[in-house]
């Protein structure tokens, strides 16, 4: 049973990881990036083992990485000698089969945390960090708001006015590293992917303005969050998959609520 001063903390971590995850959320919907967001849940994975074998901070040891599978993926498609989803696709495999072979052996209860997250038991110090990720992502996005928006509706036009897209994207890849390795200790490896698409996939779907999107979606994830954390709590599941159920039953509802108005 999880005590309240843990919820608390839960609480805390959530309202900070669902307000990175869904603005960010919102640039990887509009410019189908969900399978990035997925590659780089997976990929954490041999840098949180490793951080977990040194003693060293497995958030330190995520973001490593995330950071690297990030840039991998932008120089091996900067000059289009692959395609985006397959550099994607053997990042994502060799990473997490190197993950996989240095987790063997390994307690299987430090495990399971990794690949289906503990927000309950989350520390003062990972709250920091989670305060300091959530600053930055949220303050970069703001800053290039402007750049990254019209380089996600119209990329050509973007080009044409003299934005450097290619320097946008490695600062939305980095972003969404830091958002992932944010995101894994409420859902773990294997859920994160959820938590940056699902709600602002919900929120696309109830409106067409980015801003608002950014509020929708914030709200679903952070209301998603704390309700899996409680029904955790209450009824001893998992919290990661707790908190995707919630999340995505929040997605069927807007997709209700977007088929009846257009019907209407």
């Amino acid at each position: 049973m999880i005590g309240e001063p843990a919820f608390l903390a839960g609480v805390v971590a959530a309202v900070l990881i669902g307000t990175t995850c869904a603005c960010l959320g919102v640039y990887v919907v509009l410019r189908r990036m969900a399978f990035v967001g997925d590659a780089l849940g997976h990929t954490v994975l041999p840098g949180l083992v490793v951080a977990m074998l040194l003693g060293q901070s497995t958030f330190i040891g995520a973001l490593i990485a995330g950071l690297i599978t990030a840039f991998g993926i932008g120089w091996l498609t900067r000059r289009q000698a692959l395609r985006e989803d397959t550099a994607i696709g053997v990042l994502f495999t060799a990473m997490f089969a190197l993950g996989v072979v240095l987790a063997a052996g390994r307690d299987p209860h430090e495990l399971n945390a990794l690949l289906f997250g503990d927000l309950a038991n989350v520390t003062s110090g990972e709250l920091v960090l989670l305060g300091v990720v959530t600053l930055l992502v949220v303050s970069a996005l703001v800053l290039a708001h402007k750049e990254l928006e019209l380089t996600s509706f119209d990329p050509i036009y973007a080009e044409a006015v003299g934005i450097r897209t290619d320097r946008l994207r490695y600062l939305l890849l980095t972003l969404i590293a830091l958002a992932v390795v944010s995101a894994v200790r409420a859902v773990g490896v294997l859920l994160t992917a959820a938590l940056l698409v699902t709600p602002a996939a919900a929120a696309s779907l109830l409106s067409a303005s980015l801003p608002r999107m950014m509020v929708l979606g914030t709200g679903l994830a952070i209301t998603s969050a704390i309700a899996g954390l409680w029904l955790s709590m209450r009824f001893d599941l998992p919290s990661g998959a707790a908190i995707v159920l919630v999340c995505t039953a929040g997605f069927a509802a807007a997709w209700i609520a977007h088929t009846v108005r257009r019907r209407g």
